[in-house]
């Protein structure tokens, strides 16, 4: 099991938690096959709060990826098209089973100093 950790924006975060964000875009896809994703929110939480399968990763123009995806984007289209302004692909990790840690959990427990820009992989699953 591959599994990445992902910095992603407290607004988002919730979110995802609460449902009405079922895919989580990024600009670059892993190299790797992944599994599952730790979710980190960043400044102010700045702790690892949850985690969520990897149901399906999309890959396509961003146009097609907005068209398949929208109804559970959990962002509007404006702000999708500012982030994919000037790129040719868009990837879109479609998120199930979504856990909320009771205790959210610091880098440090998964032997990271800093969150990543991007993604960083995390080899053990604590």
């Amino acid at each position: 099991m591959c599994a990445i950790l992902l910095s992603i924006n407290p607004n988002h975060v919730e979110n995802i938690m609460n449902g009405t964000k079922r895919y989580e875009y990024r600009k670059v896809a892993c190299k790797r096959h992944v599994d599952k994703i730790l979710i980190y929110s960043t400044n102010p939480i700045m702790r690892v709060v949850g985690e969520a399968d990897v149901e399906d990763i999309l890959i396509d123009d961003p146009e097609t990826i907005w068209k398949k995806t929208q109804k559970k984007s959990g962002i509007d289209k404006r702000f999708f098209d500012q982030y994919y302004s000037n790129r040719e692909l868009a990837v879109a990790y479609k998120l199930k089973n979504v856990v909320k840690y009771n205790v959210p959990k610091k880098l440090k427990d998964y032997g990271i100093n800093n969150a990543p820009q991007s993604f960083q992989y995390i080899e053990q699953m604590q």
